[in-house]
């Protein structure tokens, strides 16, 4: 390997890790948010907040995982020929597409209100959807940018400014919500000022991106005045193509939400639920949201990472490394998502009094907290076929388990409730993993073969089931008074997590579930092989 390219692939690597660490900073701030919000507004201003989300949500995976990685690819070959007629044309293009794109749903939505807010069911959501219209504009000055700077395999100036996004978005949703309901506004008027961190995030972005444009701007070389040779059509096709196919498969746990937004509230009513009773129970059922993307994190994770690593070798024809590797992560996604998804249940009556104040809707969190399991290995195995190059098979999936959750919600939440909606949303995404394994096991054969360590995992998971059960239950015999208690709640569920993980972990490796040479690939690197001889009493695994 020449000098240029191993410093062009430390680049890519470099790149890679910031953004990935950048994704689960972001990741975070989005999830933890959430819980300090609903104890300022209650469950009812959570559920008015909840119902508008998911339209920021898209905008935020369109101007970030979507149309950035796709200007980025179509800029990479002619910034590398420094070619300046071309770099300009997909610039132009691309922005002059975005800002068709985002005035056309800023102007659906902003003018479209009152019809939307009247298919959610409640006319007074009409405040905040015309506030996040306006995130909407942000949309082309955000994603061009950002495309531009990860063309050039710079990536600090779109983790900077993801991270930045957030913290201010964040920042203005918790500030704007509680000054609001401190100066006698209403819940309405709260969920918009909250709304309006969407657009404060989105100029924090700009900003940062800004900077880092002039910054980048005093050391520009000279470049290449030859005729661009890339047609216009294409560069618009592919942007709208698979600017828009990796989009659906990030936008899945928010069209979700989305589908509920539409459905939970309204299909309530028409049951004869009183409003005041259908908003908080769509606002209890909206506590699950934070605590999904808290348990996918990890799945976000090998996510971000696998899809280089699977590239490259998919480069180099190395099948056996590919098929090796799927293999491990599955394995690894298994274990993490059977893991929080059974570990939550145990723990989500005190989780939930710790977190939201009080346990209601604590059966209805329980299963929808399974789908944990589902979006982790749906994460992952989408993450795996974009690797092989086919980030349009994941699409089908999606918009097949869509079709299902929207389906299923027609029919169970009239009869079941907000129960409905979880037992769909499980449901749901359990038949996209499925699809999604038949076609990993179809573009990689000799993968996703040894199932033996389902058992082991089994036997993991009754373990640390029995002892978070058996150690809550003890507490609750001997503290009987404490029961009702936020600060005891908060005891009991964070020793219980210590407890149930390593009782689970001790059970993981004592199965042999991952090898000595496995673990030692992993996060926790030679530290898990070190336990792994240790729990073996020292001998060699």
């Amino acid at each position: 390997m020449s000098v240029q390219s191993a410093e062009r692939s430390r680049k890519v690597w470099e790149g890679a890790f910031i953004l990935t660490l950048a994704g689960l900073v972001t990741k975070v701030l989005s999830a933890g948010y959430r819980i300090p919000y609903q104890n300022i507004a209650g469950d009812i201003g959570f559920y008015i907040y909840q119902q508008a989300y998911p339209i920021y949500g898209i905008v935020l995976v369109f101007s970030t995982y979507g149309f950035p990685v796709i200007i980025s690819k179509l800029l990479a070959e002619q910034l590398e020929e420094k070619n300046n007629e071309s770099i300009l044309k997909i610039i132009y293009l691309s922005f002059l597409t975005l800002s068709v794109i985002g005035f056309t749903l800023f102007g659906l939505l902003f003018w479209g209100a009152e019809g939307i807010a009247n298919l959610m069911g409640d006319k007074q959501l009409v405040i905040l959807l015309r506030v996040i219209s306006f995130s909407f504009l942000l949309l082309p000055i955000i994603s061009v940018l950002r495309g531009y700077f990860q063309g050039q395999k710079y990536m600090v100036p779109t983790a900077v400014s993801q991270v930045s996004e957030q913290f201010v978005r964040v920042m203005t949703i918790l500030f704007m919500s509680f000054i609001l309901l401190d100066n006698g506004y209403g819940a309405y008027e709260a969920g918009a000022g909250a709304i309006f961190g969407s657009i404060t995030g989105g100029f924090a972005a700009i900003l940062v991106l800004f900077y880092f444009l002039l910054k980048k701007g005093k050391g520009v070389k000279k470049r290449v005045k030859n005729p661009s040779r890339i047609k216009s059509t294409d560069i618009i096709k592919t942007l709208l193509t698979q600017g828009l196919t990796i989009c659906m498969s990030a936008l899945l746990l928010i069209l979700f939400q989305l589908i509920d937004s539409f459905t939970v509230y309204s299909l309530l009513l028409s049951e004869g639920v009183q409003e005041e009773a259908a908003k908080q129970a769509k606002g209890i059922y909206d506590r699950g949201q934070p605590l999904i993307q808290l348990g996918t994190i990890v799945a976000t994770s090998l996510s971000l990472s696998i899809v280089p690593l699977i590239a490259s070798a998919k480069v180099k024809n190395d099948i056996p490394y590919i098929q090796k590797k799927v293999d491990l992560t599955v394995r690894l996604g298994v274990v993490v998502g059977l893991g929080a998804a059974t570990g939550l249940a145990f723990v989500l009556e005190p989780t939930n009094i710790m977190l939201f104040k009080n346990n209601l809707g604590t059966n209805v969190l329980i299963v929808l907290g399974f789908s944990i399991l589902f979006t982790t290995l749906s994460q992952i195995i989408t993450a795996i076929l974009q690797g092989l190059g086919n980030p349009y098979l994941p699409t089908i999936s999606v918009l097949i388990g869509l079709f299902i959750k929207w389906a299923l919600n027609l029919l169970f939440i009239p009869s079941f409730k907000t129960m409905g909606a979880a037992v769909s949303t499980v449901m749901a995404f359990a038949v996209i993993t499925v699809l999604l394994f038949i076609i990993v096991r179809k573009k990689l054969p000799g993968a996703l073969v040894r199932w033996g360590f389902i058992y082991k995992v089994m036997v993991a998971t009754v373990a640390m089931g029995a002892s978070i059960y058996t150690y809550l239950f003890l507490l609750h015999f001997f503290f009987p008074t404490l029961s009702t208690s936020r600060t005891f709640a908060c005891f009991q569920a964070l020793s219980s997590v210590v407890i149930g993980g390593v009782i689970y972990m001790f059970f993981i490796i004592r199965g042999n579930v991952f090898s000595k040479e496995e673990l030692s690939l992993l996060p926790i690197g030679s530290k898990g092989a070190s336990l792994v001889s240790l729990l073996k009493g020292g001998r060699n695994v």
